[in-house]
């Protein structure tokens, strides 16, 4: 079972919680506080790159298309994990 499937068992169905679509793999926990699931920053990148961008390409994709858009009730939180 992958984290996404966890968080919705443990937290509720994925009409309760948000998830951004395409990037289940840089899911690495969840935010009971704030309900929202929590993304690696890195793994998203990665994601990005593996799609054909080159790294310089994925990190101004992902800080001006995901990290600073989706802000809402349930916003994802972006975390820099150094495991990159």
């Amino acid at each position: 079972m992958g984290i996404k499937e966890m968080i919705e068992v443990d937290f509720g169905s994925s009409s309760d919680v948000f998830f951004v679509e395409g990037l289940d793999s840089a899911i690495i926990g969840f935010d009971q506080n704030s309900w929202s699931v929590v993304y690696s920053r890195n793994r998203v990148i990665d994601i990005l790159i593996k799609t054909g961008m080159s790294e310089d390409e994925a990190v101004f994709f992902a800080e001006d298309n995901i990290f600073s858009l989706l802000t809402h009730d349930r916003t994802p939180v972006w975390v820099e994990d150094y495991m990159w």
